[in-house]
């Protein structure tokens, strides 16, 4: 099985970090400065597309400052990585250990996501990584079809797990099986519009549904094995 998981908002606490840094950066360069709310809704886009769903007026050249002007404030704040989520870490190495494969699909940069990882000394953890500025940005489905194909993995043993609706899009066009939580960025009535197999409300919710997923494939195959030795 390969678990696939958003960053921001899912495992790590960096919703507000994100929020304060656009609000700052356009602060500093007199560009209207929106609620927290209407910053929430962009993350989980990539910083272009989300700086264009923000700001759909603003000329290329002032698009351009605005998101150097938010890369500085988020790195100068991001020294120190945010909080994980209640029991995100100890599930993911749970998962680790009994032997899944685990992978990041994420709107954060390359740079980004490397920095973080090393800060967190898990450079090495996950199988693969993908990031927004390295294929198309979500909800588009190519980084899941890229991060399957690297790992050999079928579309139908892989699940996504997020907390926005971008998720949730990115892994339905993808013909993916989705998760999401209800304490990152999207309120969890977003998320369920999508179909997800659940919305949890704890990370370490993640190991019971796996359990009884393959409680559930172990009967299918039983009950398969039966209807053959009967025909």
């Amino acid at each position: 099985m390969l678990f696939i998981f958003d960053w921001d908002g899912t495992l790590l606490d960096s919703t507000g970090r994100i929020v304060d840094a656009m609000r700052a950066a356009a602060a500093e360069l007199g560009i209207e400065v929106l609620s927290v709310e209407q910053v929430r809704n962009i993350i989980g886009l990539g910083l272009p597309e989300a700086i264009i769903a923000l700001y759909p007026l603003l000329s290329v050249s002032d698009r351009e400052l605005l998101q150097a002007a938010y890369s500085r404030h988020y790195v100068a704040a991001d020294q120190q990585p945010c909080a994980w989520f209640p029991t995100v870490r100890e599930t993911l190495h749970q998962l680790k250990g009994a032997g899944f494969t685990l992978a990041v699909a994420t709107g954060k940069s390359r740079r980004g996501l490397k920095r973080v990882l090393e800060q967190l000394g898990m450079l090495d953890f996950f199988h693969a990584t993908r990031c927004a500025d390295e294929t198309q940005s979500k909800p588009h489905p190519q980084m899941l079809h890229e991060l399957v194909q690297e790992l050999s993995v079928p579309l139908e043993h892989a699940v996504m797990i997020g907390d926005t609706e971008y998720d949730m899009a990115m892994a339905e066009a993808a013909g993916m099986a989705r998760i999401g939580v209800s304490y990152g960025a999207h309120a969890a009535e977003r998320l369920w519009s999508y179909r997800p197999e659940l919305v949890m409300d704890e990370f370490k919710q993640l190991l019971t549904w796996q359990q009884s997923k393959a409680n559930s494939e172990h009967r299918d195959s039983g009950l398969l094995q039966q209807r053959d030795q009967t025909n």
